[in-house]
């Protein structure tokens, strides 16, 4: 038992989580689908549970396997961070940098500070993800990333270092072919909550939750970031909130309208955030010019 769980193991069944299927995560990891399954099959006959129920089209994971991989997941990362901790010290240089980015941030202006990190003579690889809501507190909180660039809500006290980098400005808009495209005046409550609303679902995995924008409505459509929120707005399917940096070009060009309601929604600041204490050269680095970045959150 004690040699049943290994590292392989543990990152073959985090990414058959991700992915959602055996296929798709041998895929990512570079392998056969056949190695990950007998990976799998291993790990089960060696630790004498089934980790997936296959009575269904679909693998899913049984309570047991659930359970391997919220505790694998905190082992996959010790073992990052004590490989970061081991290059570091010889270097200065981390072996990786992890940066999380909230859906309201352009990925362009990112991936002009990437390109020119990658001038640098520095083997430190760069990975990106993409966070929602709460999820980038949450990606700092559980060292699933280095630093978050859009951060919005309220800031965890004494655990990060945070620069404000702007505030997000919203406006209710909907489609031009949307019934509330044609009411004159303020929107009020009870009109709006006829209608589908679109909400972007948070990505924390252990912090709470929450729902950007989201008011009373007869249906709610949940999207995993903000663009896939703006497009299903204009086409349509429902309405809501939406940073006005992001509408604008739709709000010029007539494909969405905008409205006044009764429902309140504040400007919200929007930070950059990464751990107090935390060394490293590429650190170091990225924050200097992600804060002084346009970030284009105010056109």
């Amino acid at each position: 038992m004690q040699q049943a769980i290994t590292i392989d193991a543990l990152r073959a069944l985090d990414a058959i989580d991700k992915k959602g299927s055996f296929a798709a995560a041998a895929e990512s990891l570079f392998k056969v689908p056949s190695a990950l399954t007998y990976t799998i099959k291993k790990l089960e006959e060696d630790m004498g549970v089934a980790l997936f129920d296959r009575t269904k089209q679909r693998a899913k994971l049984t309570p047991a396997g659930q359970l391997v991989l919220e505790h694998g997941r905190e082992i996959l990362l010790a073992t990052n961070r004590l490989v970061d901790s081991v290059q570091q010290l010889e270097s200065g240089w981390e072996s990786e940098i992890r940066i999380a980015r909230d859906t309201v941030i352009s990925e362009s202006v990112l991936f002009e500070q990437v390109g020119e990190f990658t001038q640098l003579d520095h083997n430190v690889d760069v990975s990106l993800g993409v966070e929602v809501l709460g999820g980038g507190w949450d990606a700092l909180h559980s060292g699933r990333a280095d630093i978050v660039i859009g951060a919005t809500g309220e800031l965890p006290k004494g655990l990060f270092q945070t620069h404000n980098i702007g505030s997000l400005s919203f406006v209710f808009a909907v489609a031009p072919h949307h019934p509330l495209a044609h009411v004159e005046g303020v929107l009020e409550a009870d009109r709006i909550a006829q209608y589908p609303a679109v909400v972007v679902s948070d990505t924390s995995q252990l912090l709470p939750v929450r729902d950007s924008g989201q008011f009373n409505s007869k249906q709610v459509i949940r999207v995993n970031s903000m663009a896939s929120k703006l497009r299903a707005q204009l086409n349509g399917l429902g309405v809501g909130f939406l940073p006005e940096h992001m509408a604008r070009p739709y709000l010029d060009t007539g494909e969405l309208v905008a409205k006044l309601c009764e429902i309140p929604r504040p400007d919200q600041d929007v930070y950059i955030a990464w751990h107090k204490g935390q060394e490293g050269k590429a650190l170091e680095w990225f924050i200097e010019r992600l804060c002084n970045v346009d970030w284009q959150l105010n056109r």
